[in-house]
Formats: structure tokens, C-alpha cells, sequence
């Protein structure tokens, strides 16, 4: 039996949150990520709520030894929560229009495939863990970790300020030690499980940046305070999109200087006589996907999925067809602020057209 997947797949495909809806529409509105505690799940634990603290670790889907790091790391199961939401939120924004929309629900079968489909699941989700964790550091969720500790910023003055930096360092170390150690180099699915999720980790590095504030007489910049900030989420997630849209398929050559399996994309028809290894920041593939037209133990199929006429349907409702259906939505308008403090609107109705993928 192939072994589990690693933590980064188990907490975004198999974790069930009562707040799913509420995360969902927070984060769906702003396209953000701050980490604030979902309702119910609380804040870091303090030392009365160990017990809570040790619970809820038990009850996240890990594997023994990630349950034990999980038990000695307060504050880590309402991360890995946290995280479990954000790269799930993301898959379904990125692939709204996909006739693989993301959805998961009592298909974890396509796990154990090798599609484009997977490889995305893993370098989501490896993204959001590593976003996750650092962010959490700087909010000071976390007991073992706080603010960014980089050489040249000052972590005291960060933090008179009320700034703080992300720990990415912290937070891709750990990272690496809660995930274990990489399996047999003779595992093909194994290197490229590998490779996907340190393209997803890689994404979130990439985003980030410094940020500076100025603080001065008259708006001046005698006294600067900066510090690392990790990049909207959205905009890893829209890096990973386009990594899936110019995904290699591969396949294992074995390196004879290094007695190992490697990756190997093979060489293109009227291209060069020999293959080329995938680049570092590829996402790559084994298996073609099946279509996820219609319903199979990989996707629920495309029947009564909203579409847009002029850039989905086509492809979305695969030369089915779709049905046309008119419906009032009722919204807020001619909104103005009145003195002082609120902002009065008229609620507005208009005519809509739905299209749906007909069956």
C-alpha cells in the first residue's frame, strides 16, 4: 500500500471545519489572507488551555510522529487549520472556471494519481502551511517562534512599532522537519510529490518583500523601521495557476554518476534528440487527466455548473450545452455617507441570466 501523503494534502483534502462557509466567505470577498482564528477555534493556547491544545491535535489528521511535534508546538493545530482553509479557498478561486474545480469531497482518490490536478494539490498546499506558519510567528500565535529574525532588522524597534515581520525562516524550517524526510529516490511518484511541494514552498518565497515605514517630523524619514512581509496568498496562488497551465509531464532516468532516479521530461517531437530535466520551478506530472466531464471517482462531472456564455460554457459543459434561466438579484445602490459615521444605500433589483451546464 502506497504510504499517506504527506501533512501538507491530509490537512487540506480531508479536514472538515464547521467554519468552512465563513472562511470561505472571507476570504473569497477580499482575495486576503490575514489569520485571524476562525470562530471556534480559538488563539494560540495558553497554559490553561493546554488540554484543548492537546485535543485538537489529536483530532487533525497526522501521522504519530506529526501528532507528537503537533503536542509540543502550542498553537500549531489552529495553524495547520488555518492553513488547511486558506490553500482549499485558493484551489477553488483558481480553478472557479476548470471543469476540475477543485472539489474533493469524497474523491481523495485523485490523490494517489499523478495529474496536473495532483501536483497542483501539492504545491497549494505546501504554499498555504509555509504562509501559514510564518504568518502565525509575527501574530504571535506560536510559542516557539515570533517576529522575523533577519540580520539588519531590528526586532525591538519592529516591535515598538507595532510591526513585525514574517518568519519564513522559521516557518520553511519547520516545515521541513514536520513533513519528514523525502522516501526511496527509487519512488518516481515519490520525486515528483518532492518536487511539487518544493515548488509551492518556493512560491511563497518568492513573494517575499521588504517593507519599510517612516517615522519623522513632518512626514520626514529620519527614523525608518522595516521588516519581511510575506506576499498576498492570492498572488501565490495565481504563480501556482500558471505553473499548472505550463506543467512537464515526466518520466525516471537513472543518473548513472549519482546512482539515483531522476525526473525527466521526454524530449518533444521535432525538438532536441534528448530530454530535459524539469526546471526548478515546474510543476510536473505523470498521468493525463481524465476530462471531468461527468461524474467518476475523480470529480462530480460539470452538470449544473454555473458558466459564463462568452468565455466558459463552451469548454465548461463539454458540448453538452447549457440552460438559460432569468432571476431578480436584489443589491445595494446609491449608497452615501451621511454625518458622521454610517452610510446610508437603496436596494436596487435588476434583471440576471444564469447559465448552467445542462446534463
Amino acid at each position: 500500500m502506497r504510504p499517506a501523503p504527506a501533512l501538507a494534502l491530509a490537512a487540506l483534502c480531508l479536514l472538515v471545519l464547521p467554519a468552512a462557509a465563513a472562511a470561505a466567505a472571507y476570504f473569497g470577498l477580499t482575495g486576503r489572507e490575514v489569520l485571524t482564528p476562525f470562530p471556534g477555534l480559538g488563539t494560540a493556547a495558553a497554559p490553561a488551555q493546554a488540554g484543548a491544545h492537546l485535543k485538537q491535535c489529536d483530532l487533525l489528521k497526522l501521522s504519530r510522529r506529526q501528532k507528537q511535534l503537533c503536542r509540543r508546538e502550542p498553537g500549531l493545530a489552529e495553524t495547520l487549520r488555518d492553513a488547511a482553509h486558506l490553500g482549499l479557498l485558493e484551489c477553488q478561486f483558481q480553478f472557479r472556471q476548470e471543469r476540475w474545480n477543485c472539489s474533493l469531497e469524497g474523491r481523495t482518490g485523485l490523490l494517489q494519481r499523478g495529474f496536473k490536478e495532483t501536483a497542483f494539490l501539492y504545491a497549494v498546499s505546501a504554499a498555504a502551511l509555509t504562509h501559514a506558519l510564518a504568518r502565525a510567528c509575527s501574530a504571535g500565535r506560536m510559542e516557539r517562534c515570533t517576529c522575523d529574525d533577519s540580520p539588519g532588522l531590528e526586532s525591538r524597534q519592529a516591535w515598538q512599532w507595532g510591526v513585525c515581520g514574517d518568519n519564513l525562516k522559521y516557518s520553511t524550517k519547520f516545515l521541513s522537519n514536520f513533513l519528514g524526510p523525502k522516501r526511496g529516490s527509487k519512488d518516481l511518484r515519490a520525486r515528483a510529490d518532492a518536487h511539487n511541494t518544493h515548488v509551492g514552498i518556493k512560491a511563497v518565497k518568492s513573494g517575499l518583500r521588504t517593507t519599510c515605514k517612516c517615522h519623522g517630523v513632518s512626514g520626514s524619514c529620519a527614523v525608518r523601521t522595516c521588516w519581511k512581509q510575506l506576499s498576498p496568498f492570492r498572488e501565490t496562488g495565481q504563480v501556482l495557476k500558471l505553473r499548472y497551465d505550463t506543467a512537464v509531464k515526466v518520466s525516471s532516468a537513472t543518473n548513472e554518476a549519482l546512482g539515483r532516479l531522476e525526473l525527466w521530461a521526454p524530449a518533444k517531437p521535432g525538438g532536441t534528440a534528448k530530454g530535459l530535466a524539469p526546471r526548478p520551478g515546474d510543476l510536473v506530472y505523470m498521468e493525463d487527466s481524465p476530462s471531468f466531464c461527468r461524474p467518476s471517482k475523480y470529480s462530480p462531472g460539470t452538470a449544473g455548473r454555473v458558466c459564463s456564455r462568452d468565455s466558459s460554457c463552451s469548454s465548461l459543459c463539454c458540448g453538452r450545452g447549457y440552460d438559460t434561466q432569468s432571476r431578480m438579484v436584489v443589491f445595494s445602490c446609491h449608497c452615501q455617507v451621511q454625518w458622521c459615521c454610517y452610510v446610508e444605500c437603496q436596494q436596487c433589483a435588476q434583471q440576471e441570466l444564469v447559465y448552467t451546464c445542462k446534463r
